[in-house]
Formats: C-alpha cells, sequence, structure tokens
C-alpha cells in the first residue's frame, strides 16, 4: 500500500527540522517524491535488494562505531552527521552512540526506500530482510513450496522517520508532538472509513489528540522528577574517592586498614629517568584531632579556572622549566552534577607546570595544590615538572588564621614529650628534618593493624596514643605527626595525599589502590617552596606488598581489559582515527556492487520485442518472453515502467484469451522463480516451464 502524495516529503522535512538536518530531509524528500514525476523504472533483482538492506544495515552500524569511538575528539563527521554540540554534550555517556543509530534511520534507509520507489515492481521482497529471509529459506527447505511475497515499505518507513525525529533532547517544547499529530492526521484522512460521517471522524481525532497531549504532559513532569532523582542517584554512585575540602583519616579505627590491589593509575616515562615517587591529590592545613580530619582551611579548597593554551594543553605555572615528563593514565571517579560528566583530582607529581594532550572540558585548581579536572571518564595525559615551584599557594603570613603553623592544643603535651626525646641541639631545619626522620625510623613501626592499646590514658587522642604508647600505626599516623612536629618548631607544614609509585610493568609503572599515601610537605624557606617529606617508615612497601594474593595476576589481567575498553569507549586510542577510514574502502566495494553490477536500465517500448537483458542476467532464457512478444504483436503492448503480472491481468482481459487465463498464469510464477529466486528452478521445474511456455503459443498461434 503506497503512501499518499507528498507524505513522504513532509515527513522527512519533519524528521531534518527536528534533528538539525532540515536540508538532509529536504534532498531525501524531493528524490523519493520525484519518482511520481519520473516514469523510468529499474529491474532490481532480489538479490539486489538484499545486498542493499545488508548495505544499510552495515552503513548504520559503521556510523554508530565511529561516534562510539570519536566522541571526546568533538570533530570527525560534518554537521550533517555529527549534529551541533552533539558529541561534547553526550561524552559522558555512551548512550550518544545508540541515540545517533536511531537518529540518522532515515539516511542510513534511504538507499533501501529509494530502490523500490524506483524498481520495476514497486515492492521489495520480503525476504530481503534479514529475519524473514532465513524463515523463507528454512520452509523451502522443508518444502513448503513458498512464493516469493512482496511487500511495499514506505509507510515503515514513514514511522521510522517520525519515530527519528523524536530522538531529540527534550527542550519542553511540543512542537514534535504537533507535528506528529498533523502527519498521522495525514495519514488516517487517507485511510478513514466511509461508513462514518466527517464530524464522528473528526471528534475522534480531536479526542485521540487530547488524550495523546495530556499523556505527553504528564510524561514531561515525570521526566523533570526523574532527572532530580537520577543526578541524586548519580552523585552518589560516582562519588569523589578524594575530597579537596577535607580528608577524613582512619586513625583511631580498631582493626586492619584495606586496601584493594586493584590498578588505578598508569604511568609511562617520556624523558629519561626515574618517574615521580609521589602523585599528589590534594593537601591540607587545619587538623581537627576530634573527628581525626584535615581540612583546607578557609577559602583555600575553593577551585579557580584554568585556560587551555590549546584545545588540550593547560599551564599550571607559566614560567615552569619543566625537566621530565611522565605520561598518566587515570579515572576520574566524580560526578559534576551541573555540567552532567565525570569529574576527578588529578594526581599529578611535585611541581608538575604544564598538562598536554589532556582532554577535559573544564580544568580548576585551589590554593593547596589540588587540580580538578571535568571530562572523560578515563584520561591519559603528559604531565611536565621539574623541582622548584608548585602551584601551592605559599603559607599565611599573617596574625589570623595562620593554618600551616596551627597546632591543636591537646595534641601538644605529646609533641613537647616526643620532641624532649629527641634531644635535639640544633635548629637548622634541614638537619631537624633528617633528626625527625631517623627518629621515626627508629623508634616507630609501620603496621594496618591497630588494637585497644591499654598503655594510654582514657581521654587520649588516636595521634597522642600513637606518638607516646603503641608507636605504630599507618602513614596517616606518620604524616599527621610530622606536620604537626614541624610546626611546633615553627616550620610550616601541610597534610598531602596521593599515591606512592614504586611497582613496575613492562616499560611503565602501576600504581595500585593499596598505594594510597599521606606525606607532609614541608616549605623551605631558603628555596621559597613546598617540598615532599615522607617519615613513614620505608618498609610499609614491602608490607603492603606482602598481602598481595597469588591470584593478583588474574586481576591485573581484568584491570587490563577494563582499561583497553574504557580507552576505547573515552577516545584515548589511535583506533578511532584510522576507524572511518578503514570502513570507508569496504563500503565503497559494497555499494559499487549493488550499484553498478547489473544495472542496465529498460529499453524504451518498440525498440525491440522485449525488454533489453544482458548476458549475465539470470533467467535471460526464459520462455515467457516469448510469449511477451506474441502478445505485444497481437496489439496488447507493455507500458514502460508495467509490472509484468499488471501487464498480463490486462492482456487476459481479452475474452479470445479466456482459457489461457490460468496456464499464462502458471508459466509468469514460474518466470519469476526462474528470474528472480536466488536458487533459480530445479530441473523438473524448468522443464514445466518450457512445456507450457510453448503449448501457450502453440494456442495463441491458433488463434
Amino acid at each position: 500500500m503506497k503512501t499518499p502524495p507528498f507524505l513522504l516529503l513532509a515527513a522527512l522535512l519533519f524528521w531534518g527540522w527536528e534533528s538539525g538536518l532540515l536540508a538532509v530531509g529536504a534532498l531525501l524528500g524531493v528524490v523519493l517524491e520525484s519518482s511520481r514525476i519520473i516514469r523510468a523504472r529499474w529491474e532490481v533483482a532480489d538479490q539486489d535488494f538484499r545486498r542493499l538492506w545488508t548495505f544499510c544495515v552495515l552503513l548504520a552500524l559503521a556510523l554508530v562505531l565511529y561516534v562510539f569511538a570519536t566522541n571526546q575528539a568533538g570533530g570527525g563527521f560534518s554537521g550533517m552527521v555529527q549534529g551541533p554540540g552533539a558529541v561534547r554534550n553526550a561524552a559522558a555517556s555512551s548512550v550518544n552512540s545508540a541515540t545517533s543509530f536511531f537518529r540518522w534511520l532515515p539516511m542510513t534507509l534511504f538507499l533501501f526506500i529509494a530502490a523500490q520507489v524506483f524498481s520495476e515492481r514497486g515492492a521489495v521482497p520480503l525476504a530481503a530482510l534479514s529475519t524473514t529471509s532465513l524463515i523463507v529459506r528454512w520452509r523451502r527447505a522443508r518444502g513448503d513450496g513458498l512464493d516469493e511475497r512482496y511487500v511495499d515499505v514506505s509507510y515503515a518507513y514513514f514511522i521510522v522517520c517520525l519515530f527519528a525525529a523524536g530522538i531529540h533532547p527534550n527542550t519542553g517544547t511540543y512542537s514534535y508532538f504537533w507535528g506528529q499529530c498533523v502527519l498521522v492526521a495525514w495519514v488516517l484522512w487517507s485511510l478513514r472509513s466511509r461508513r462514518f460521517g466527517l464530524a464522528a471522524w473528526l471528534g475522534m481525532l480531536v479526542a485521540v489528540v487530547a488524550i495523546g497531549f495530556a499523556g505527553q504532559y504528564g510524561i514531561n513532569q515525570a521526566e523533570r522528577f526523574i532527572g532530580s532523582f537520577n543526578a541524586q542517584w548519580m552523585a552518589r554512585f560516582f562519588r569523589q574517592q578524594t575530597d579537596a575540602r577535607q580528608s577524613l583519616t582512619s586513625m583511631g579505627q580498631i582493626g586492619e586498614l584495606k586496601l584493594s590491589p586493584r590498578i588505578v593509575i598508569r604511568l609511562e616515562p617520556r624523558s629519561a629517568g626515574p618517574v615521580p615517587a609521589y602523585l599528589r591529590e590534594a593537601s591540607y592545613r587545619n587538623y581537627q584531632p576530634q573527628k581525626s580530619t584535615w581540612y583546607a582551611g578557609g577559602s583555600r579548597g575553593d577551585f579557580s579556572d584554568v585556560s587551555s593554551e590549546r584545545e588540550t594543553t593547560w599551564v599550571l605555572l607559566p614560567r615552569k622549566t619543566n625537566a621530565a615528563a611522565v605520561s598518566i593514565a587515570c579515572y576520574l571517579n566524580g560526578w559534576a552534577q551541573d555540567l552532567g560528566a565525570p569529574e576527578g583530582l588529578l594526581p599529578l607529581p611535585s611541581g608538575c607546570g604544564r598538562l598536554e594532550n589532556l582532554p577535559l572540558f573544564i580544568l580548576r585548581t585551589n590554593l593547596t595544590g589540588a587540580v580538578l579536572g571535568i571530562g572523560p571518564g578515563l584520561v591519559i595525559f603528559d604531565a611536565h615538572y621539574g623541582p622548584g615551584a608548585t602551584i601551592d599557594a605559599p603559607p599565611d603570613t599573617g596574625t589570623t588564621n595562620r593554618f600551616d603553623l596551627m597546632v591543636p592544643t591537646n595534641e601538644v603535651p605529646a609533641l613537647d614529650r616526643v620532641i624532649s626525646e629527641m634531644n635535639l641541639s640544633t635548629t637548622n631545619e634541614i638537619r631537624l628534618r633528617q633528626a625527625m626522620e631517623k627518629f621515626f625510623a627508629d623508634k616507630f613501626t609501620y603496621s594496618t593493624w591497630q588494637g585497644a592499646d591499654k598503655r594510654a590514658t582514657v581521654n587520649a587522642t588516636p595521634l597522642t596514643r600513637f606518638l607516646l604508647a603503641s608507636r605504630s600505626g599507618h602513614c596517616e599516623y606518620f604524616a599527621t605527626a610530622t606536620v604537626l612536629l614541624l610546626r611546633q618548631f615553627g616550620i610550616p607544614a601541610r597534610y598531602a595525599v596521593g599515591y606512592y609509585v614504586h611497582e613496575t610493568s613492562g616499560s611503565g609503572y602501576v600504581v595500585r589502590e593499596r598505594d594510597a599515601h599521606a606525606w607532609c610537605l614541608v616549605w623551605n624557606r631558603a628555596a621559597g617552596n613546598w617540598e615532599d617529606f615522607d617519615t613513614t617508615p620505608p618498609s610499609w612497601v614491602a608490607t603492603e606488598g606482602a598481602r598481595a594474593s597469588v591470584l593478583q595476576w588474574l586481576s591485573d589481567l581484568r584491570s587490563w581489559i577494563g582499561f583497553q575498553v574504557a580507552k576505547f569507549r573515552w577516545g584515548q586510542t589511535n583506533l578511532r582515527q584510522y576507524i572511518l577510514w578503514s570502513l570507508i574502502p569496504a563500503l565503497a566495494v559494497l555499494l559499487y556492487s549493488v550499484v553498478f553490477r547489473r544495472r542496465k536500465k529498460r529499453a524504451a517500448p518498440g525498440s525491440g520485442g522485449g525488454p533489453a537483458v544482458d548476458d549475465a542476467r539470470p533467467g535471460r532464457d526464459s520462455e515467457f518472453y516469448r510469449l511477451e512478444s506474441r502478445l505485444s504483436g497481437r496489439g496488447l503492448p507493455r507500458a514502460s515502467g508495467e509490472p509484468l503480472a499488471g501487464w498480463l491481468e490486462r492482456a487476459l482481459a481479452e475474452p479470445a484469451l479466456a482459457d489461457l487465463r490460468e496456464p499464462l498464469r502458471e508459466v509468469l510464477r514460474l518466470h519469476y522463480r526462474h528470474r528472480f529466486d536466488p536458487e533459480g528452478l530445479n530441473a523438473a521445474d524448468r522443464q514445466a516451464l518450457a512445456r507450457q511456455a510453448l503449448a501457450c503459443l502453440q494456442t495463441l498461434s491458433r488463434k
């Protein structure tokens, strides 16, 4: 059943308007509707329809695969395919690929519908569709003797256009709803029943539209409610591992501190020399013993935006000389609710002044050295660093809010006892740091287990019990104690968190979750910059490594596979640069085999006894063509573009041919199978075609 005139043009214009591809929709619609003016038709074999369908499916999948692989690049196809701003807005989710598949269906299926409207039959074989083709072949193999069925897919294409037009962001308007109503009413008007009057038909249509509008309004309200709820759920699911404003320690907790062996960071040296030992995520200044928590203090935790020098280059210290570079691959584990994209603190080496090849939307820093990135879920970038200046602000020098020298009063007695035990006779800051490092290495041990220490007083803080009683703990104890001891000596210090790099893997390094570490930042007055200072006994690395499972290699394999998938998903692999170019030749060869193989236009009527057929066409030896020539000689010529079945029925309307109606119909059925069935005719059917055609020719000769 064909669609009314210009309905497909209107549907494609509507799709183009909603999808931002109005010019494309107009062009496709004009081509399809031109078939009502252009009378020329082509014989498209069933096998060609199958090839066209396969090509359309592969084209759709290729376009989606390309968008999926390049959803972070912001470039690639032109606006006709890419859509304005579609990639950047949907970079946080692969949903963009799925929506692209449905949005572009009118384009990817265009060749198939165009082949139908310009084909001689004006319909497509049902077996051309992949699923039905398997069913038909299976039933034929069972001997069911199915004839080929042909369908007009114009209305199916119309529905595809309406569906694809609805794949767009919900802007709160009702343009799609009213456009859909107009087009559907157009179709229903052409198919309306004559049993009911116009008033009844219009009344029913208005009622249906009103119900649909109420449903549309309700869906909009539900979507807003679910959207707000979903943002809260996503914020909990993607909660950030490290908070730049505060760091809640595990000090004072009874039991064993357990961290997983999951790989969270991968490093690859970009220059000669070792990789940085510490990757810092944040630092803090204000310690609250009651909560065992460090805070950034004041407004130091507030972030400010960093401008990119180029699209993927970010300069943190403009005048910094960077002596080394390392490639860092890490995940952004947080979620920016305002932008709807992953965010997270970047683990950077001390003295990092420049970041290159970093595909972020936004980069922010605060005064305590934290760098927050908002972009894809996985980032792989080059960090250029060197000794000297850091992005951290210098210590406060005012008389108020001197957080870098602040020591909680309830921790002072324990700190003073430790200082007296150290028995220091120097005020040199470098020697003080050396003596402090030796004191912790000689008098303290590293342990992930904390039990109840009966030697400590009841009201003692966790840090006091660590310094005076247990003298055993994990890195958070050592870092906190070191910061406060330095401040007791009048040296500005801060508490830093991040990761310690030590495990090699191939030509690079891997950092596991159990490598999470805390250490101290100390202010070097002579150099005027912050320096890493770690008093945790070096044995902590071996202690954590001893907890590794014998099946850790299996976990590492799974982590590597996940890393490769994440690289592909978030556009961090070179594969996305070549995927389109590798698909173009394959699609071009397939299209050539469909369009130019055995493509010859039918000869104009009167140029010969029958249609011009080329030697490679299946069924060229069919005896039916002799019958066609004989009937044309009786004054019953076949019109240009007229299907054989329709022409034969018109010819058989002649009363003198009444006794030939059934034989000729049977000959035509066998001819169609001989001409279009990929399996052709078996020997018995082929002989039947020749025998019955000869009998009909003899009867026509007598008439």
